[in-house]
């Protein structure tokens, strides 16, 4: 490992879901009541886990297309949000180790960002609950951009938004459209699996940095010695 001798961090941009907080609960409840609407019952959790770090919109696209629902995609995310929105209001998990790591890097100064395929509703809602907001001025969702993970998009948007350079920055990621979104956007991943099973997906091979574990082995005080004592590039 080498050592960048600079006195304040790199940009740091976090994924929400999965890596933040621990929001697929709610986010498969929403996607459960919402598909028994529809005639599709008995949706379980190996199904959702498909779709786990691929943006809302796209997901519903391909559950439409899967389950033949004849409603418009713009009409079945504006449900799904609006059940996302009543369960995480009610209750959203912040992972331990991730709040400490997010603690010290805005101690150090480090600029920070939350790039996440969610809705900017639902971005602003779990981080309120949380009390994430106070560390987060800069949030990008991927309503915003073009295209959703694995694309770069919402990673280069937040980094223009900061005022960084692609290559600056660290991504914080769970799944693998995500690290494969950051290694597009051409900047260092530190990876935790959401699913810890996933790390021999071929796209974590990429990060720089990987808990194979995932939450369970993620080290706040690991992390940001691996953030701070490397060099981008």
């Amino acid at each position: 490992m080498s050592t960048s001798g600079t006195s304040q961090p790199p940009a740091v941009i976090f994924d929400l879901d999965g890596t933040l907080v621990d929001s697929e609960p709610n986010y498969y409840e929403a996607g459960r009541r919402l598909l028994a609407r529809h005639g599709v019952p008995d949706f379980s959790w190996e199904q959702h886990s498909r779709y786990i770090g691929i943006s809302t919109r796209e997901t519903l696209e391909a559950l439409r297309a899967e389950y033949g629902i004849d409603v418009p995609v713009d009409e079945l995310l504006a449900d799904k949000n609006e059940l996302y929105l009543e369960l995480v209001r009610k209750s959203t998990e912040v992972f331990p180790e991730m709040r400490a790591f997010v603690e010290l890097l805005h101690a150090a100064g480090a600029p920070l960002a939350v790039a996440s395929g969610s809705s900017g509703a639902a971005i602003e809602a779990a981080l309120g609950r949380t009390g994430l907001d106070r560390y987060f001025a800069t949030t990008v969702s991927a309503e915003e951009v073009a295209h959703g993970k694995p694309a770069p998009d919402v990673f280069l948007e937040a980094a223009r938004r900061l005022g960084a350079a692609p290559g600056a920055c660290v991504v914080l990621e769970d799944a693998a459209p995500g690290v494969e979104a950051a290694h597009a956007a051409g900047m260092r991943c530190v990876a935790v699996p959401y699913v810890p099973g996933a790390a021999a997906d071929p796209a974590f091979r990429t990060a720089g940095l990987i808990f194979p574990g995932g939450q369970a082995e993620f080290s706040a005080a690991a992390a940001y010695r691996w953030v701070v004592g490397t060099e981008a590039g």
